[in-house]
């Protein structure tokens, strides 16, 4: 074993378990087959959400998911963002039902920060793109990396 291995095994776990916003929203353009799960409650879900995705709070994960996504069907989850681990409890939840399942990091408040579609209970919401999170521009979504 080299010196090299472990870092390697280690970041090659993160990107096999973990993607980003503008990952998931290139997959979903893409027509990849998997499930976003919004795993927030219900005031966050009505507040805002992903328009693809489906909500399923984390404490509903282990009696609802069956019914809602498909044994053998990956799933991505978010939560909130980058400050809140529900998004880790939630892709847990899933993995020990036997699922494989990635937790997309910077959840809705990097989804909605880089400008991405976001609609609420009216419809599509319109926000601008924080320059801190990505490139502002015609056809800009991501950092290119």
């Amino acid at each position: 074993m080299t010196s090299h291995s472990e870092p390697v095994r280690h970041f090659a776990a993160k990107l096999r378990f973990e993607t980003d916003p503008s990952d998931v929203h290139a997959a979903i353009e893409n027509g990849d087959a998997f499930v976003l799960i919004d795993t927030r409650g219900e005031e966050a879900w009505r507040q805002g959400r992903v328009p693809q995705a489906i909500h399923l709070p984390t404490a509903e994960i282990g009696q609802r998911a069956s019914a809602v996504v498909a044994p053998g069907t990956p799933v991505v989850v978010y939560c909130w963002g980058p400050g809140c681990n529900g998004s880790t409890k939630a892709a847990l939840q899933f993995s020990l039902l036997g699922y494989e399942v990635r937790e997309m990091i910077g959840g809705f408040e990097y989804w909605a920060r880089e400008g991405l579609p976001v609609i609420d209970e009216n419809g599509a919401v319109e926000r601008n793109i924080d320059e801190l999170t990505a490139p502002i521009g015609i056809g800009a979504i991501d950092c290119a990396c």
